[in-house]
């Protein structure tokens, strides 16, 4: 079957003069479905943006929000606030405290550690084992790699390298983004794919990771977004007085 290749994390917003260019790149490159994220109250315009860009560019747009509590209980706060709203939510992991919460949440999509310091990123084996029971899957962005050289470079891929073992025995599903805000930040599918071999991601890991894995967390979404959606497989057919 034909794979669908999403990048859920275009790194701009809508509104910005360039982000039309980025959409169209990431067209042209292969790519079918693209997030990029909205402020939690966002207007109209912004919307429109996203969704007149797509529609030029012939892409899926998805409805993406990236919150950033600073406690557990402003996670569960923001994440009540804003889930029937979005169609995929993802959490950046500024502390141990909030990535733990966001790990057993069921309703985060997307678990991020942008922190390029080993010691802040807190995806270890207790994280994962919490993820494993949820649905969120691990999110890695790739600018870091195109951006990075040096030993910075080297600690980097070393802590990907870690996480994506931590993941991959504990069965959490990973999603490559590129985390592009620039053209010359973007790459084709399988270019992405060929970087993640650099830290441990086999060919097939990484081509579902931009694929596969995301396409079924927007699924997923999109079912319970639905009006006519009941629960986990069951959906209101039709309702009235012969039925």
């Amino acid at each position: 079957m034909k794979r669908t290749f999403c990048d859920l994390h275009l790194r701009a917003k809508t509104t910005d003069p360039t982000f039309k260019q980025l959409v169209c790149k990431n067209a042209a490159l292969g790519f079918g479905m693209i997030a990029a994220p909205l402020p939690p109250d966002f207007l109209r315009e912004e919307h429109d943006a996203l969704k007149m860009a797509c529609q030029e560019a012939e892409l899926d747009p998805v409805l993406r929000i990236d919150l950033r509590p600073r406690t557990p209980d402003e996670l569960i706060q923001q994440i009540r606030r804003v889930r029937r709203k979005f169609e995929v939510v993802s959490i950046i992991c500024d502390t141990k405290e909030v990535a733990r919460q966001a790990a057993k949440d069921r309703r985060v999509d997307l678990l991020s550690f942008p922190a390029l310091d080993y010691r802040k990123r807190f995806f270890d084996r207790a994280e994962a084992e919490l993820s494993c029971n949820g649905l969120a899957a691990l999110e890695i962005d790739m600018k870091p790699l195109i951006v990075l050289d040096g030993p910075s470079k080297i600690r980097f891929l070393s802590s990907l390298r870690r996480e994506t073992a931590i993941a991959k025995e504990f069965k959490v599903p990973i999603v490559i983004s590129s985390g592009a805000s620039e053209l010359m930040l973007l790459r084709n599918p399988r270019g992405l794919a060929a970087m993640a071999f650099l830290f441990g991601l086999e060919e097939r890991y990484a081509l579902d990771a931009i694929s596969n894995v995301p396409a079924e967390i927007v699924k997923r979404n999109r079912l319970k977004l639905d009006p006519k959606f009941v629960a986990p497989g069951i959906r209101l057919i039709r309702e009235g007085k012969d039925c």
